[in-house]
């Protein structure tokens, strides 16, 4: 397997206490091969671990130098990866085959699969707050179930007015969170009944994909194309805007360092924003990554953020004769860019 490793700087001037101070990003990336594309990466807190989505199965990448740790099969069509440390359970959401796999978390060793009914499976996450695995499906409708992450029995599930939910987020207050990327709409749900409890619109927002969950501030970050969006958990009101590229599929957050990484597919960067106050937010950073690359991770306690992406050659046309509509077919797989972003 080759590997490459190449590394951008971008230096930026962060105030703090009233004080300007250089602070300065570093970009690396390393070709960690492999087959299949990609959804989601999750970043393991504390570990360097960072989960990365490859179409049939879970890469497991060393965050500090991109090696290859293991691997997790068996994962059809599959998108995002949640972890539960207090069970010492992953879990992976396989569309493939409408199924959730658990796996141990320390071993990668296969545990189950778990069926779920309703199709569609995308999103996930662990609300630590609440000790749940909270799914979100592109089910018709949109459905968003919670699991024990224990045993991986379906605890209940809410149904949506979108087909499209995407990031979820606990905020520790009996509420999840759910971001509709068709409707532009942040839906609560209520975490004991499963029930949905309000809507709300996120203009100028357009289509809302990453969430993350600020709290001491109350704040949600809602990552969206060419514009993101703040708004007070409390009453759904969009208190800020913040400029960013298009292609956004995910969103992340450091609360300690409280910085926010939004990432652009469509420009192959990331834009990094300063929390300043409750309502008051400051683009620190554009850091150059890879065309394409647009879900992103935070580790927190290394404070470093992390994205995937693979890169092809050239697609082939569809034959001569072919019916309307057929799509060329695409180009074998060149490069596998895991990009870490450190400060």
């Amino acid at each position: 397997m080759s590997r490459t490793l190449s590394v951008a700087l971008a230096g930026v001037m962060l105030v703090a206490s009233g004080a300007a101070h250089a602070q300065t990003f570093k970009m690396e990336k390393w070709n960690i091969g492999g087959e299949g594309g990609t959804d989601y990466v999750t970043a393991e807190q504390g570990t360097n671990r960072v989960f990365i989505s490859r179409q049939t199965h879970v890469m497991v990448v060393d965050g500090m130098t991109g090696q290859v740790l293991g691997d997790i099969p068996n994962t059809p069509r599959m998108h995002g990866i949640g972890l539960a440390p207090r069970h010492n359970h992953g879990f992976t959401t396989n569309a493939g085959d409408s199924s959730v796999t658990i796996f141990d978390l320390k071993t990668l060793a296969f545990i189950k699969k778990v069926p779920i009914k309703v199709g569609g499976l995308d999103g996930i996450m662990y609300d630590a707050y609440d000790d749940r695995i909270i799914l979100t499906n592109h089910s018709k409708p949109g459905t968003a179930i919670s699991l024990d992450p224990a045993s991986g029995d379906i605890l209940g599930t809410a149904e949506l007015e979108d087909n499209a939910p995407e990031g979820a987020m606990a905020d520790g207050k009996g509420h999840i969170f759910v971001v509709n990327e068709s409707k532009n709409t942040m839906q609560v749900i209520d975490v004991k009944t499963m029930k949905t409890t309000a809507s709300w619109p996120l203009a100028p927002c357009d289509g809302p994909t990453g969430l993350a969950y600020d709290a001491p501030s109350n704040r949600l970050f809602a990552g969206c194309g060419k514009t993101s969006v703040v708004v007070d958990a409390t009453s759904g009101k969009v208190v800020a805007n913040i400029a960013n590229g298009d292609g956004v599929d995910a969103l992340g957050y450091d609360a300690s360092e409280k910085l926010i990484y939004i990432p652009s597919g469509a420009a192959g960067n990331v834009t990094v924003v300063r929390q300043n106050s409750p309502d008051k937010y400051t683009v620190v950073a554009t850091v150059p990554t890879v065309r394409g690359a647009k879900t992103i991770a935070v580790d927190a306690a290394s404070h470093r953020a992390y994205l995937f992406q693979p890169e092809r050659g050239p697609s082939t046309p569809a034959p001569a004769g072919s019916p309307a509509g057929t799509r060329p077919t695409p180009g074998a797989i060149i490069g596998a860019w895991f990009v870490a972003i450190s400060h």
